[in-house]
């Protein structure tokens, strides 16, 4: 028997039922060839004639792949012309799925898209670098330290010279050292320096997926702007049902064909734009150690800077205090007060787009207390306090309606309401009596903290504008973010062109 990379060859030939197909034997036989790493002698004719006949080439006694067929005419017809030339960087992670993105990237390629694939040390263990290098026909790079790769930088060349950043499997692992900003090997070192889109394909175990560290981590990077292809529910390799199998390749693909296109899409970029975003809640002082804010997290409004720099335009986020990280490619003002937030909105017009989306205080007191305020006892006798004291509160300027009315007003002025009540009726009402353009109202489910709009990572919202209103069903934020940019893009590119 002679050693070859049987996953290759089982992604060439059209999946692991081609092969049994091909060879006339069951699911346990493949297994037994994967785990050996080797075919028996008999399957070298019938292997060789089956790729040869799909248009590869091949190496006769290794069974190795040297040369690829020609993208099918079928798919260069279907293929989208825009898209044709582009660059996908592919990281590959340690998880049993990493077989799959040998499928994409061939699928990619049917798409005139050049794939370059990057694999850590723990995908190595799965698949070799052979493999993905064999479906790309491009190098596959796998150290850091590599002294010719290195000479040039070449992790930073590798990270500013593709379209998009695409990460199949995305392990709990390599979700976690991208969240907390690691840069220890190749893969994270790319991940820190791009500047291209950045899509997740995750994979793991449900107890891993749900794990609240992984969801920590997923919170911190939909608020850095990198999206999520999945997972889906299903059986995972572990033999464990739910939430964690990798999505299908087909889908992966899909999904990584509609980011390129929002970048491409003259109707989806907003290239030379500027655009203000507000975001998470503002601290009002109490004294020294209180003060007045709310529960807003602040992930809807980074997720909406991240969306909008993700297409090109130059963003501004201004943002109270928040526990979750800066997007990328984001110039971010961080502030306490709404003074200082309106202040720090005003510094960045003139802009083409202002979204409001923090919630920020309506009020604060009047003359906030240096130092603490002391409990203070009736007498040297008693242990209760007097009582609290009396707070002056006073309205807290309106950013919203201050840009809207601003002499440098930003073509596109966008609201966000939350409400408790009578959402439709109030919503309109507060766009009129802000002056703004939209507003995105949603809806504040106090009594089911598992739907509250407030530190969850789902939005359900409703956008009111003058044609009237548009319901929007319940998504994860990112999607919301992205929905609404699809808006404001159509709207500059039939409205705003020569506003």
């Amino acid at each position: 028997m002679i050693q070859t990379d049987i996953n290759a060859l089982i992604t060439a030939i059209g999946g692991r039922e081609a092969l049994q197909t091909l060879l006339g034997v069951g699911p346990s036989a493949i297994s037994n060839y994967l785990a050996k790493g080797c075919l028996p002698k008999r399957a070298h004719p019938l292997v060789c004639q089956a790729l040869q006949t799909r248009g590869y080439q091949l190496d006769p006694h290794s069974l190795q792949i040297v040369g690829l067929p020609p993208t099918p005419k079928s798919a260069q017809h279907h293929a989208d012309t825009h898209i044709t030339g582009k660059s996908v960087l592919m990281i590959v992670g340690g998880g049993i799925a990493a077989y799959k993105a040998l499928e994409v990237s061939r699928r990619l390629q049917d798409h005139g898209i050049t794939v370059t694939g990057v694999m850590t040390n723990s995908a190595q263990q799965f698949i070799t670098p052979l493999s993905l290098s064999a479906l790309t026909g491009q190098k596959t790079y796998t150290d850091l330290f590599s002294l010719t790769d290195e000479a040039e930088m070449g992790h930073i060349r590798l990270a500013r010279e593709a379209d998009l950043v695409l990460v199949v499997p995305a392990t709990a692992n390599l979700m976690a050292r991208t969240a907390h900003g690691m840069a220890d090997d190749l893969a994270t070192c790319i991940l820190l320096a791009t500047n291209a889109p950045i899509l997740f394909a995750p994979a793991m175990n449900p107890a891993m997926w749900n794990n609240s560290a992984t969801r920590r981590n997923l919170a911190v990077l939909r608020g850095q702007g990198i999206g999520m292809i999945g997972p889906v529910s299903g059986d995972t390799a572990c033999g464990e049902e739910g939430d964690g199998r990798m999505s299908e390749p087909a889908d992966i693909v899909a999904a990584t064909l509609a980011s390129l296109s929002k970048t491409i899409n003259t109707n989806n970029n907003l290239s030379g734009r500027r655009a203000i975003v507000t975001s998470g809640p503002t601290h009002e002082p109490i004294d020294a150690v209180r003060f007045i804010a709310n529960r807003s997290s602040g992930q809807q409004g980074h997720a909406i800077a991240a969306a909008l720099a993700a297409r090109g335009a130059e963003v501004t986020l201004v943002t109270g205090p928040v526990s979750i990280a800066d997007p990328q490619n984001v110039t971010v003002v961080h502030i306490e007060t709404a003074a200082q937030m309106l202040a720090a909105c005003k510094a960045a017009l003139p802009a083409d787009i202002a979204i409001c989306a923090a919630a920020v205080a309506d009020w604060r007191v009047d003359h906030p207390v240096q130092g603490k305020i002391k409990k203070q006892p009736e007498s040297p006798k008693s242990k209760s306090g007097s009582g609290p004291p009396a707070l002056r509160l006073i309205e807290n300027p309106d950013i919203l309606a201050t840009l809207s009315s601003h002499r440098n007003r930003p073509q596109l002025v966008i609201g966000f309401a939350a409400e408790t009540d009578d959402l439709q009726s109030n919503a309109a009402t507060k766009r009129q009596r802000k002056g703004c353009d939209w507003i995105v109202a949603n809806h504040v489910a106090i009594d089911d903290p598992a739907n509250n709009v407030f530190g969850n990572s789902h939005n359900k919202a409703s956008l009111f504008n003058q044609d009237g209103h548009e319901d929007w069903p319940l998504m994860p934020k990112t999607d919301l973010a992205e929905t609404l940019i699809d808006k404001i893009a159509t709207e500059f590119g039939a409205n705003l062109v020569n506003a």
